[in-house]
């Protein structure tokens, strides 16, 4: 039996993730993943046993791996607007190092995959982000709402920014590049908009 190549196991889940965001899940096959690494298919059944099996570890890599960066320097005894703005951080500079990752993480949403990648989150991500909303609640920062509108003001915000940007235009075709500048000036109008 032929042993693991770490280096050609890295390669292997970088280009399926570039080949998702290219072709998408439905267009994404073992044959295109192996002619994109330049192997055989026979060598990616030494890392995963199927299909399922690759997408399904790769999403749970990546998203332990987001949930951790995500939480690097943040505290959740911190306020409101200092422990947003920790996560804004995390989330902006991880999402700019990789930015295939944000098309990938849209393809796991709207697929079967959905529910195995989420779970990676269940760990001391949703501890440390629920320790912290009780916390800011508590001290009568922010007013208790549904999660979903929380998110929907706290973080889309953020994100189709990191989208305009790694498309290279905005909403009706117009020139766009992120800057520190936009980055915090949005930053300040979220947490006006959330705060008491």
């Amino acid at each position: 039996m032929r042993t693991r190549d770490i280096d050609k196991e890295q390669l292997v889940k970088q280009k399926a993730i570039e080949c998702i965001v290219k072709d998408g899940m439905e267009g994404f096959s073992m044959n295109k993943l192996a002619k994109a690494c330049k192997i055989s298919v026979a060598t990616l059944y030494i890392y995963y046993k199927d299909r399922d099996d690759l997408i399904i570890s790769i999403a749970r890599e990546e998203g332990l791996r987001m949930a951790k960066i995500m939480l690097e320097d943040f505290d959740e005894n911190a306020s409101f607007e200092d422990g947003l703005r920790v996560q804004w951080k995390n989330r902006y500079k991880h999402m700019m190092e990789n930015p295939h990752l944000g098309v990938f993480f849209d393809q796991l949403r709207s697929s079967s995959y959905h529910a195995q990648f989420m779970e990676t989150f269940k760990t001391n991500f949703e501890t440390a982000i629920g320790n912290f909303m009780h916390n800011v609640h508590e001290r009568g920062e922010v007013n208790e709402m549904p999660f979903e509108a929380f998110w929907s003001v706290a973080y889309a915000p953020l994100y189709s920014l990191i989208r305009f940007h790694n498309e290279g235009y905005s909403v009706g075709g117009k020139p766009f590049a992120m800057s520190d500048k936009i980055l915090w000036a949005t930053f300040n109008l979220v947490v006006k908009a959330l705060k008491n």
